[in-house]
């Protein structure tokens, strides 16, 4: 009899440890590690989930205990120079209320598991309908707050249980200007410190007017460059040769990532053409890669499926079908409309796990009938047909 009760408790207590821990990908950004990613001022629409994180960060705060904390939203960011974060967040329909942490030394979301985190402003009033951070101060806005270049802080926006209302969110961040110089719709960053020397510029255009877009822009990969910057033209002395990602978020447009060669030899010019979000309009997500034959990705995949993740949960009135694409020889085969299906349907399960609403998306197969290359003789003209593609409903 002793046996059968000690399986029992153990398997009571295997039962909850598996159901404490989070699948492996899975982000939901009504958990810490899923917050959706703002890069700049602007104004977003968000949705709430209606469902309970896979983590109840607040839980570990005594103080918040009355705060709604079975449906939230983390919203994170980074001030890319000094200067002063407010904003203005609406619900459409019941009652709001918001909590900011900041991030010290410590990764801010193992911080909040140790109920550690540094708390700096809170609005838990009930009945409210907006929250915020406003020099006008009321009920619904606290002070705004000043950060640091590199400052990050978290925002968890809650309301009433198993409602999937939606946020509207003025975001408002007032920087130094530093080395930007800013005349018309141009704002330009310029660190060039030797005339001499080889440099690197980086333009920010509207892939069909042509027109300078301010993009919060961030290089990844050199010690020299590696940074977040707000911009339309960034200029930068190279020293060494090197590989960097530079990545481009912009209000209205759908972001872009571009590997880059740096040379140290001669001067570069890398244009970056965005395209708008509009009905119709439409983005090649060739990064998102599956093994062969299967719809199982990739490792370096899950980067760019965050990366669409936080475009879908800051614009919640937008609607997608996701598009599936092989590359196959000759005519559509069965084989290969069913794979190119999974593929897409597997790419919406990913974004539904993370918190995007099913009613948001659609997926559709089309097997190898629309390629880029009809012709595909190069790897990297295969590699293009094999691809996931966006389109805005």
């Amino acid at each position: 009899m002793i046996k059968v009760h000690l399986t029992i408790i153990l398997s009571l207590i295997s039962l909850f440890l598996f159901s404490q821990t989070k699948k492996a990908g899975i982000d939901p950004i009504s958990d810490c590690s899923g917050a959706v990613n703002i890069f700049k001022s602007g104004k977003y629409s968000l949705q709430f989930t209606g469902e309970s994180g896979s983590v109840d960060e607040l839980s570990n705060y005594p103080s918040l205990s009355d705060m709604n904390s079975k449906n939230v939203i983390w919203v994170s960011y980074i001030a890319d120079n000094d200067g002063t974060l407010s904003f203005n967040a609406n619900i459409n329909q019941g009652d709001l209320q918001m909590i900011l942490f900041v991030e010290s030394k410590t990764n801010i979301c193992n911080a909040l598991t140790l109920g550690s985190a540094e708390i700096k402003r809170i609005n838990k009033s009930k009945g409210l309908n907006a929250v915020g951070l406003d020099t006008n101060i009321t009920n619904n806005a606290l002070y705004p707050i000043d950060l640091n270049a590199g400052q990050k802080i978290l925002v968890a926006f809650t309301t009433t249980e198993k409602s999937k209302a939606i946020i509207n969110l003025d975001f408002n961040f007032k920087e130094k200007n530093g080395l930007l110089k800013i005349a018309n719709n141009t704002k330009i960053y310029d660190s060039r410190t030797d005339e001499f020397s080889p440099f690197l510029s980086i333009s920010i255009r509207d892939a069909k007017t042509n027109e300078p877009i301010i993009a919060n822009i961030t290089i990844e990969g050199s010690k020299e460059i590696a940074a977040l910057y707000k911009g339309s033209d960034l200029y930068f002395n190279v020293l060494r040769a090197s590989k960097v990602l530079v990545k481009c978020d912009a209000e209205g447009y759908f972001f872009v990532d571009q590997e880059v060669n740096l040379l140290a030899i001669s001067n570069q010019e890398i244009i970056v053409k965005m395209n708008r979000l509009s009905k119709g309009s439409s983005i090649q997500i060739e990064e998102i890669e599956f093994r062969a034959g299967t719809s199982e990705f990739l490792p370096g995949s899950e980067s760019r499926l965050n990366r669409l993740k936080d475009l879908l949960a800051t614009n919640a009135e937008i609607h997608i079908e996701i598009q599936g694409h092989v590359f196959a020889i000759g005519e559509n085969t069965f084989a290969s409309q069913q794979m190119s299906e999974a593929r897409a349907k597997r790419i919406m399960n990913y974004l539904i796990a993370n918190g995007i609403q099913k009613d948001r998306m659609i997926a559709v197969g089309y097997g190898n009938t629309k390629p880029i290359y009809p012709d595909a003789k190069l790897d990297s003209e295969e590699q293009a047909n094999r691809r996931v593609e966006i389109v805005i409903k």
